[in-house]
């Protein structure tokens, strides 16, 4: 029998939240995956596209299904978000540098020891085992940018898809985003007297 611990509570409820048909949630997790990945791709392919640079890659739109689609999961927290992607693009650069020759080693390698430097930094982000494969596998655009890799597209495109959700996530009083942060998000909540309470 499986001991109904608070963790175990609040997977259940999160699993039972994503069941729920909420017109408002769908209609922010649209507008700021829009947004977020929209101004990426404008920079993308308006902006740096004459310069050969790159600042578009596929791990960003599995991002953006946690971020602004599953907001509360651990997963989608920032700590997660960056340091996923993050630890992920370094490990992945330095596969290729040392088997760049070898793809088919390569690749797989830099997945797993995504996977594990995640854990160790207890900053699970599936998202980043993408970005450690994009980092081997995505060609000369990307391969050739070295540790350069790591700033940008990376961080850079973390950073854009970050303030989006920042912004978008908490315009609605039902969602927050982060679920915990040193950033303070202030909420009007009433008791029972009806004579507003503030909750950090």
């Amino acid at each position: 029998m499986i001991k109904k611990t608070k963790t175990y509570r609040r997977t259940r409820y999160l699993l039972y939240k994503e069941t729920l048909v909420d017109f408002k949630e769908h209609f922010w997790a649209f507008v700021g995956s829009f947004v977020g990945l929209g101004t990426i791709s404008f920079l993308h392919f308006e902006g740096l596209s004459k310069y050969d640079l790159t600042l578009m890659i596929g791990s960003f739109g599995a991002s953006c299904v946690l971020i602004y689609g599953a907001i509360g999961s651990p997963l989608a927290q920032p700590k997660n978000l960056f340091n996923g992607h993050l630890i992920s693009a370094v490990i992945g650069v330095t596969c290729y540098k040392i088997l760049g020759d070898y793809v088919w080693i390569a690749g797989p390698l830099a997945v797993s020891l995504s996977i594990i430097g995640m854990q160790i930094a207890k900053s699970l982000h599936p998202p980043g085992g993408a970005t450690a494969l994009i980092a081997v596998t995505g060609g000369p655009s990307i391969t050739n940018l070295g540790y350069e890799y790591v700033f940008s597209p990376v961080f850079t495109g973390v950073f854009i898809l970050f303030i989006a959700a920042i912004i978008f996530n908490n315009i609605p009083h039902k969602r927050q985003y982060p679920t915990k942060s040193f950033i303070v998000f202030k909420r009007v909540l009433f008791n029972k007297k009806n004579q507003p309470r503030y909750k950090k």
